[in-house]
């Protein structure tokens, strides 16, 4: 009897599981147990080259058939199945894998490989000579007062920045670059185990494939040097806490010759003492005197563009709110300004003499309850509290 383990075991499918079912499950065992993604591990290749004969039997309809009939007894040449195939038929598990995945070990087309293990298909891994500069982000806090009407601010950050010396080429005497002796200009060298090819970035020119032949004193070779840039930047009017604006270029310097990245500006508006802000609207809350919300008048109220007043009718509550239109921020999407949305406080007085309490009481009892709509209101509700 074969001391084999059952193919149907080794890809963890059942045993009438449909062939796109085999295959997916080959493809994820494969990727798994590859030699590449695990070195000097003996059992790994063997587990690699065991899940490679069971998807070349499970794969094919005949050996199958024929697998599901006599077991392995049906390949090792003295079986019931008269030896199907002949022994020693059974293709290398590389050959299957790079069947599968497209050409993994040097081969030609598909990507396969190259898509898993970050390199091989017999393609380059060299990159390109020019690179662009990396993105950055600056966090700049702004007045309320600066938001609503825009404004003009200099940054000053530390980026790369282009090697004035060697005006970033990177070499001394502006030669430029050469040719990798290490990867020949691949980008990449390669190592041959047995029958693997393992293909990886060069230590030497880090995947460039060039070199600096007489690397710059100042940039040691890099083409760029850390340096402190003052950079102004126009804000417009409207912007809100989390507003990103672009400064394009002012990012790091390219390698190489490659362009620069952008500066990413993330505004925060910082805490105002007396307005609040809701999208283009703004709220602020203003006491009003006991007699201006009795006897009606009109109120000063601040603004951020100066002072403005509303009116305020006599019998105002505590907690009514007023909208003066155009008051607010600025809408940075269709360009309208928004409100401005007032709320009174009326104010109680709180040093009262003996004269001034007696006529208030005078003046209470003269306007009686019918007076106070609120409080007749609320005892009315809450009479059935007091039964």
């Amino acid at each position: 009897m074969s001391d084999k383990k059952d193919y149907y075991d080794l890809l963890g499918v059942a045993r009438d599981a449909e062939a796109s079912v085999i295959k997916k499950a080959y493809r994820k065992l494969a990727i798994k147990f590859h030699p590449d993604k695990n070195p000097d591990d003996a059992e790994a290749e063997a587990k690699f080259k065991e899940i490679g004969e069971a998807y070349e039997v499970l794969s094919n309809e005949d050996k199958r058939a024929a697998y599901d009939r006599y077991g392995h007894a049906a390949f090792d040449g003295g079986g019931g199945g008269g030896g199907y195939g002949g022994g020693g038929g059974f293709h290398d598990a590389s050959d299957i894998f790079s069947q599968v995945f497209g050409g993994a070990f040097g081969g030609g087309g598909g990507g396969g490989f190259e898509e898993f293990f970050g390199g091989g298909g017999g393609r380059s891994r060299r990159r390109s000579a020019a690179q662009p500069g990396s993105d950055l982000r600056y966090d700049l806090d702004i007045s309320l007062e600066e938001a609503a009407v825009g404004c003009e601010k200099e940054l000053e950050i530390e980026k790369e920045a282009s090697c004035k010396t060697c005006s970033g080429s990177g070499s001394k005497s502006g030669s430029g670059s050469k040719t990798c002796s290490t990867c020949g200009g691949a980008g990449a060298v390669t190592r041959q185990a047995g029958i693997f090819v393992q293909q990886t970035t060069c230590p030497e020119c880090h995947g460039a494939g060039q070199v600096i032949s007489d690397p710059c004193n100042d940039c040691g070779g890099h083409g760029r040097r850390t340096d402190t840039a003052r950079i102004k930047i126009r804000i417009p009017a409207g912007v809100d806490t989390g507003t990103r604006l672009r400064s394009s270029g002012n990012g790091d310097a390219g390698l190489r010759g490659g362009p620069a990245g952008d500066l990413y500006v993330f505004i925060n508006i910082k805490h105002h003492e007396m307005f609040e802000r809701d999208g283009a609207d703004l709220h602020c809350e203003i006491p009003v005197p006991f007699s201006v919300a009795t006897l009606g008048g009109e109120l000063e109220v601040p603004t951020l563009e100066g002072r403005a007043s509303i009116k305020i009718p006599s019998g105002t509550q505590g907690g009514t709110t007023f909208r003066m239109r155009g008051r607010g921020i600025k809408d940075l999407s269709y360009g309208t300004k928004g409100d401005l949305h007032v709320t009174v406080h009326v104010e109680v007085p709180t040093k009262l003499n003996s004269e001034q309490k007696e006529k208030l009481r005078e003046f209470s009892e003269s306007i009686g309850e019918k007076n106070s709509p609120m409080q007749e209101s609320f005892f009315a509700k809450a009479k059935k509290f007091f039964e």
